[in-house]
């Protein structure tokens, strides 16, 4: 009986038309899935990557006022088990006023700042990776950029050391860094690299003025600070909503433009000196609103922020009971101890639905694809009836006959799904070749194939027509309005954007 099921399985896939179609129908359905799912699961992890290149692992926040003794929580943060490195930063929004264009009038643009130690920020994040215009790190790489590429054309070893360090050595001047998408003077080319617009405003060699409004402990708005700073590099985490925004300066002028900085605290209600100053009786800490951790290797940012939650907690108890302390840190369940996932839920949260929604709508359509093939087993049983009778007579078992159908329906669902597989290693293997062949115009060495092929699938048809096979005929006319339009298609297209990064 084995003989008869393969004789008769490999008959029925081979002298037919309509077992091809519910190949390619599984084929398109597992390649559909397989390629959606695997370049938004790819992207939600790139986005994943780059959030967490400039946050690290564990995220302490207490905005606006900041956290005061932050260098003494950050030695004991260092003590933890899961603790690699820690560094303070004071974010804030402000206005930026940009060198452009010529003349007094300045663009004047928003922007996060954030005030950092770019020594011990190095350590927690990926700093040095994002700074942007430093030198190539091989000849080969050198080679590979673009003849125009500034980082090819000059020498960018002092940018990307004054970068490392937030000043411009040669000065002593604190600098500044920017996002990439920033300042409208960058322009990002094809092959993901950036040029000037114009470089007379390239940034490198201009100033920025910052100007912060500091906010009282009482939540009034005093005067605003500015400074002026040379801006020492720019940098590219990958995540447009920060390259777009987000502007580093140090920690020191930071925190003095938001009177965060140490200060003496004064007795108002005592008579003043003669020079009209009232006598000091203690320091104001100076004050960081963020801390940010990371964790040592084997350590998950969840097992971390339990171990930091609980140190805040000491920390806190600790300088509440010390009556020579002034000024307290706040309670611990008013500060957000965050892993970075948690703080970026905003953001990734988005892009998980919508994975999770495009598996459910596919799945969907699998079950189209499902029905098609149950509709065309059916048919298939109807139509062999007759061969059914003749296993049977001759000894065949219910089973049997059972089995020839279901290894035929093996075959086809294996078969299709080995095609879709390879068709979806196909594409995914060739996406960025794919998404820069559809920003151009369509070769004309592709739409004439197209249009060749349904020349050749209308003589087909003719064939087909001239010998009264209908089926055939029906499917070599649907095959040459399909290349016909194909064809039309591609000589229409015009190249445009698929993936845009101001979109995340």
């Amino acid at each position: 009986m084995a003989v008869y099921t393969q004789l008769l399985v490999r008959r029925y896939l081979s002298t037919r038309i309509i077992p091809l179609i519910a190949v390619a129908a599984v084929g398109l359905c597992v390649a559909l899935v397989v390629i959606v799912v695997s370049v938004m699961s790819g992207f939600l992890d790139n986005l994943r990557a780059s959030g967490r290149t400039l946050m690290g692992d564990v995220v302490i926040s207490y905005p606006v006022q900041g956290i005061p003794y932050y260098k003494e929580f950050i030695a004991d943060v260092l003590k933890l088990p899961g603790a690699a490195a820690a560094t303070p930063l004071v974010d804030t929004y402000g206005l930026l006023r940009m060198p452009y264009p010529g003349g007094p009038n300045k663009d004047v643009v928003t922007a996060q700042v954030w005030a950092i130690e770019p020594e011990t920020f190095a350590q927690v994040t990926e700093l040095d990776r994002t700074i942007w215009w430093k030198p190539a790190a091989s000849p080969q790489e050198a080679l590979a950029m673009a003849e125009d590429d500034p980082r090819r054309q000059q020498d960018l070893s002092g940018l990307y050391e004054d970068a490392k360090v937030l000043r411009d050595r040669a000065t002593g001047r604190p600098g500044a860094l920017l996002g990439m998408h920033v300042s409208i003077v960058n322009q990002r080319q094809r092959d993901g690299s950036y040029r000037p617009r114009n470089s007379m405003w390239w940034m490198p060699n201009h100033e920025i003025t910052v100007t912060l409004v500091p906010i009282s402990e009482k939540g009034t708005v005093s005067q605003s600070n500015s400074r002026v700073f040379k801006v020492v590099n720019e940098v590219m985490s990958g995540v447009f909503q920060v390259d777009k925004n987000r502007v580093f300066i140090p920690l020191k002028e930071g925190q003095e433009l938001l009177r965060l900085d140490e200060a003496p605290i004064v007795d108002t209600t005592a008579a003043p000196d003669a020079s009209g100053n009232y006598p000091v009786i203690g320091t104001s800490p100076a004050r960081a609103t963020q801390i940010l951790v990371r964790a040592k290797e084997g350590v998950t940012p969840d097992e971390l922020r339990v171990q930091v939650a609980e140190a805040y907690e000491q920390f806190y108890l600790q300088k509440s009971a010390d009556p020579s302390v002034r000024t307290r840190p706040p309670a611990a369940e008013y500060v957000s101890i965050m892993t970075w996932e948690q703080r970026l839920r905003d953001l990734i949260a988005p892009v998980e639905k919508e994975r999770q929604m495009m598996r459910i709508l596919f799945s969907i359509t699998y079950l189209v694809c499902a029905g098609l093939i149950l509709a065309i087993f059916w048919s298939i049983v109807s139509e062999k009836t007759r061969d059914i009778g003749i296993l049977r007579a001759i000894g065949a078992s219910r089973m049997g006959v059972l089995w020839i159908f279901l290894r035929y329906g093996l075959t086809i669902g294996m078969v299709g799904s080995g095609v879709g597989i390879a068709l979806a290693w196909l594409v995914i293997r060739n996406i960025n070749a794919i998404h820069m062949a559809l920003g151009n115009d369509a070769p004309p060495w592709l739409y004439v194939t197209f249009f060749l092929l349904a020349a050749g699938s209308a003589a087909l048809t003719l064939r087909a027509l001239t010998r009264s096979r209908i089926l055939s005929v029906l499917l070599w006319t649907v095959a040459t309005l399909a290349l016909v339009g194909i064809g039309t298609g591609l000589v229409l297209h015009r190249g445009f954007l698929i993936w845009d990064p101001a979109v995340y």
